[in-house]
């Protein structure tokens, strides 16, 4: 896997928990970061098989779609 510096500007009150659970857990802070902004991708990420089935559900009932708009 190829890094990537990135800078961010944080809350200092969230930079100081991240720092401690990077301590505490005898973790780097990068790989902390890292895992939280997978959990995170993970999280909000929606499958594609997931907008399938919505694109299919707003097909099959377009007629009741226009109707609800009115």
């Amino acid at each position: 896997m190829t890094a990537v510096k990135i800078t961010a500007e944080l809350d200092e009150a969230l930079w100081n928990d991240l720092s401690a659970m990077a301590r505490t857990t005898r973790r780097g802070l990068p790989v902390v970061l890292t895992e939280a902004i997978h959990d995170y991708l993970r999280r909000h990420k929606v499958a594609p098989e997931v907008l399938a089935h919505l694109e299919d559900s707003m097909d099959d009932n377009a007629t009741l779609g226009d109707l609800l708009a009115r």
